[in-house]
């Protein structure tokens, strides 16, 4: 299991843990807030803390979370925890979130997802945002012994490595992956056009180059298809068209789904495995699994930053656009000559 529980260290992430239900399946912290990130201007202290709360029964969680943290949520409160919970799992990525909140002395963003939800996301990549952070370092504040949920976590790590080789040439650096990986998830992310910063994979991956080895470097040694020098930080993977055939099978569900919508040409209605098997013999292979990547991030990350309006309220949202704007434009100036 490459994800592991915070030692004595995480006082406080369990500190503002303390404000919310218990009956946590998962809990995790990540982000600026968490993690160095490059560039200047960085300062952890006054970051934003990002949390996710994964939960069993939302309609339970929220129950408690209401009575505990009413003023949190924003109009939809008043129309109740089932109500919430319907908002949470039908529309979007399957994620709640109470931004721009004043907990424990810090601001934070919470997201609340239902477990078996975020198995769903782990294993078969059906909207790829929850899923997508837990391929970069976060920091593990609670973790039960659901051991479905542990698998899947790691299922997810082995599955980002697959779909990064398919975008690598045959040989590239441990910065080269890590980077394809933290990419991932923000692939056709329109938020990457609008309110994030565009060297924001840059800035996640310099400053924690060890993160992502101790992340990923078990599941690297470990996988027969790549030579890992860890010496020099260099990889070498297999680009026959058996290797790629052998990676592309293994994808999740829904890329590999996308990609057949992708290949497959009007009224032929092949079959996934036929369209892969010929996917591997084409030069173009690494272009199309990214197009795939494209057809699950952009609708996704658009559904989920609408429903956001209406789960943190107007005046939040703007607060919090605003927000991320000024975090792009301070990128753009420190790019300026």
């Amino acid at each position: 299991m490459a994800l592991t529980a915070l030692p004595s260290s995480g006082v406080a992430f369990r500190r503002v843990l303390a404000h919310f239900p218990g009956e946590l399946s998962l809990a995790f912290a990540y982000g600026s807030g968490v993690f160095r990130q490059a560039g200047r201007g960085w300062d952890q202290k006054n970051a934003m803390l990002d949390l996710v709360f994964t939960v069993d029964d939302p309609v339970v969680w929220h129950t408690k979370n209401l009575k505990k943290n009413w003023s949190h949520y924003s109009f939809l409160k008043i129309l109740g925890p089932r109500f919430i919970t319907s908002v949470q799992n039908n529309y979007g990525a399957g994620v709640y979130y109470n931004p721009l909140i004043m907990c424990d002395g810090r601001v934070i963003k919470y997201g609340v997802i239902s477990t078996s939800i975020l198995i769903e996301d782990l294993l078969n990549w059906n909207n790829l945002y929850i899923a997508g952070r837990l391929q970069k370092p976060v920091k593990i504040v609670v973790m039960n012994e659901n051991v479905i949920l542990r698998s899947a976590l790691d299922k997810n790590l082995k599955s980002a490595v697959t779909a990064a080789f398919l975008m690598l040439p045959e040989s590239f650096s441990e910065e080269d992956l890590f980077m394809e990986i933290a990419g991932l998830s923000y692939s056709g992310d329109f938020r990457m056009v609008v309110g994030e910063e565009k060297s924001k994979v840059f800035n996640i991956v310099k400053p924690n180059v060890a993160h992502f080895r101790e992340l990923y470097g078990s599941i690297l040694q470990h996988n027969p298809q790549v030579v890992y020098k860890t010496q020099q930080g260099r990889l070498e993977i297999d680009k026959s068209p058996e290797g790629q055939f052998t990676q592309l099978m293994t994808l999740p569900k829904t890329l590999q789904q996308r990609i057949n919508r992708i290949m497959d040409p009007p009224g032929k209605n092949r079959d996934v495995e036929e369209t892969l098997l010929q996917l591997a013999h084409d030069p173009d292979c690494g272009h199309v699994v990214r197009l795939g990547l494209s057809a699950i991030v952009r609708p996704s990350s658009i559904r989920q930053s609408t429903k956001g309006i209406f789960t943190a309220g107007m005046r939040k949202s703007v607060i919090y656009s605003s927000l991320k704007l000024h975090k792009m434009w301070k990128g753009w100036t420190r790019k300026a000559p």
